[in-house]
């Protein structure tokens, strides 16, 4: 479980977030808003790259403010990025082992757990591919397989589905709604594409310039007047 406690960054005179409160239970949770609602200043929170002007983020107990970036990580915070972090001159199977490196994740260990992602996001066939080679959705799904490695238990996905096809979406819609079941992480998901979220989250909040304006199981929230005039576009 996420608890957020009066969340607040500040970038000089600029309120990024303004004490957002929030509770995360649900296995998907969605966070959506307008450009420059503060969804990005959000994740950079939890990853340790927002200037914290007040509040805390504690997960299972742990506080996780306390925590510098790279100790995060290796606790089992695990993000992917809008636009994905792929190296032209790494193969799939170097990327995830230079996640395992990270993660202090020993040799007799690594290679069933490289084994276990790429199967379950379907690159096991490209695991020797180098990153330049790899198309737009292998790439995404490599990203992918970087957060999964190491026993991961939050995971931030930063505009999943961006320039995927209608069938690379429903398999990106397979590995969202099994991570839990199967690597028993917790997924926050950023996303613009409706449909997804509707699909996919359980629970989905709304911010609008740093302020949360709506949260609640995700059907009710997309109908929520406010959602709709500040994100939807009525």
């Amino acid at each position: 479980m996420i608890t957020i406690n009066d969340l607040s960054v500040k970038y000089g005179g600029v309120v990024a977030l303004d004490s957002v409160t929030l509770t995360l239970k649900d296995d998907v949770t969605g966070l959506i808003g307008p450009n420059g609602a503060g969804k990005t200043t959000m994740t950079n929170a939890f990853s340790g790259f927002a200037p914290i002007a007040g509040g805390e983020i504690v997960i299972d107990g742990l506080s996780l403010l306390d925590l510098p970036p790279h100790k995060r990580a290796r606790w089992g915070l695990a993000r992917s990025f809008q636009k994905v972090q792929i190296v032209d001159d790494l193969t799939v199977e170097a990327h995830l082992h230079a996640v395992c490196d990270t993660k202090k994740i020993g040799r007799h260990d690594r290679s069933a757990a490289i084994d276990e992602v790429l199967e379950f996001v379907r690159l096991s066939d490209q695991r020797t591919k180098m990153g330049a080679d790899l198309n737009p959705y292998e790439k995404r799904m490599c990203e992918i397989a970087k957060c999964l490695i190491g026993a991961p238990k939050i995971i931030l996905l930063d505009e999943p589905g961006g320039g995927l096809s209608e069938s690379e979406m429903q398999d990106l819609r397979r590995i969202i709604r099994e991570t839990k079941t199967r690597f028993g992480a917790q997924i926050v998901m950023v996303d613009h594409d409706v449909d997804l979220v509707r699909d996919v989250c359980q629970s989905t909040a709304v911010l609008d310039f740093g302020r949360l304006i709506a949260f609640g199981p995700t059907n009710e929230v997309l109908q929520d007047e406010a959602v709709k005039t500040a994100y939807l576009g009525r």
